[in-house]
């Protein structure tokens, strides 16, 4: 047993660790237990009779919480960590007698003692425990978590890339998932395109992945649009979204949306495959001019159709625009959340025959008629004759 002691005001305050039992004991005759976890932690399942309130609400007014300094207090975490950190808090503002439970509610459990569910709504509930391993990431945590629940994401293309991006974003908990494809689930699709099924060949793509994504999270709202990005709905398809994946298999729509999204201020998250490699990046550079490129900082000029066949010339190995899709959705979430180092400035390459990534450094282009600082946007045009088509 730890006893942590000090004085104030000719008053002995002290931190006492009492096992499980023992705080059961304290606790039927009267001394309260502050189960100081979040709200997620404790939907698996608590300490009967205690309190919860989490570590952060205590540390930033005890007295709120427990008005009486001078009478005795238990607490109880997961392990038994965060329980000692809130008793030297309170120790610090003037509480008297405290204690903290030796391996927390885990030991509680295992010594058979009393656990109870507290009461929360359905929603609460399905919140708590569809996203319980991200909620455990302190970079994420409730408030992350929300942030991707208010979050919207356009993914252009319901293919290769798209599907894998849709399915792991859908399942992280992004709220609005705005998908844009015209096309329809052929037979060909499905070595690649998973958000598709057998028995949808001959329906549209986006009502495919719409029945797919709400099967795997009713709580994102999937908004399907079987349209084909072009100039004269790109902004509206932009319009409040927070990201945008490319998921298109065509130089013309890549080209224009790096230009609308510089012009409207949004990250594109970039990804291209063939054969068996690919690539992926972020371009930036309508919010972070002269400091981040755009995809016309990297390719001023499209190549000749002949040398950049598609996947339906040159083929794809099916799991290639697998990994490229996940590695999108992953930068759309690190986006999302302000989380880590983007790939702005930097293009990834795959190579799934010798597994191997290398990564090549971008820099913005000071003469780019799109996002140069202080450039004017020139205007759509004709992005199919651009780009040979």
């Amino acid at each position: 047993m730890q006893v942590i002691r000090k004085a104030r005001n000719n008053q002995a305050m002290s931190i006492i660790e009492i096992t499980p039992a023992q705080a059961r004991e304290q606790q039927l005759r009267g001394t309260p237990l502050v189960d100081v976890r979040e709200d997620h932690e404790r939907a698996g399942g608590q300490a009967e009779g205690a309190r919860g309130i989490a570590l952060a609400e205590l540390e930033a007014n005890p007295a709120l919480h427990l008005p009486d300094s001078a009478s005795a207090v238990m607490l109880i975490c997961e392990g038994g960590g965060r329980s000692l950190r809130a008793a030297q808090a309170l120790l610090d503002a003037g509480y008297l007698q405290l204690y903290s439970v030796i391996g927390g509610t885990t030991r509680w459990r295992d010594d058979g003692l009393p656990v109870v569910l507290p009461p929360q709504s359905a929603a609460q509930a399905d919140f708590n425990d569809r996203y319980s391993r991200q909620l455990r990431l302190p970079e994420i945590g409730v408030d992350g978590q929300r942030r991707l629940q208010a979050a919207r994401v356009l993914i252009v293309g319901a293919g290769g890339l798209g599907s894998p991006a849709a399915l792991y974003l859908a399942a992280a908990g992004i709220g609005h998932l705005r998908i844009a494809d015209d096309d329809v689930v052929e037979r060909s699709n499905l070595q690649r395109q998973v958000l598709h099924a057998d028995a949808r060949i001959g329906a549209a793509k986006v009502a495919s992945a719409q029945a797919t994504l709400r099967g795997l999270n009713p709580g994102t709202r999937v908004e399907a649009v079987q349209k084909r990005v072009d100039a004269s709905n790109v902004e509206r398809l932009l319009q409040g979204v927070d990201v945008v994946i490319d998921g298109a298999d065509n130089f013309a729509a890549r080209y224009l949306l790096n230009d609308a999204c510089v012009k409207l201020g949004k990250p594109l998250v970039y990804g291209a495959v063939q054969r068996f490699e690919g690539q992926v990046s972020v371009f930036d550079a309508g919010r972070q001019r002269g400091q981040a490129p755009c995809y016309r900082c990297l390719f001023p000029q499209p190549p000749a159709p002949q040398d950049a066949p598609n996947c339906a010339e040159a083929g794809v190995l099916g799991v290639v625009p697998g990994v490229i899709g996940l590695l999108q959705a992953t930068e759309a979430i690190k986006l999302l959340l302000t989380l880590g180092e983007s790939l702005a400035g930097r293009l990834l390459h795959f190579d799934a025959l010798s597994m191997r990534f290398r990564e090549t450094r971008l820099q913005p282009d000071p003469d780019c008629v799109i996002c140069a600082p202080g450039a004017v946007f020139p205007g759509y045009i004709d992005y199919a004759q651009f780009c040979g088509g």
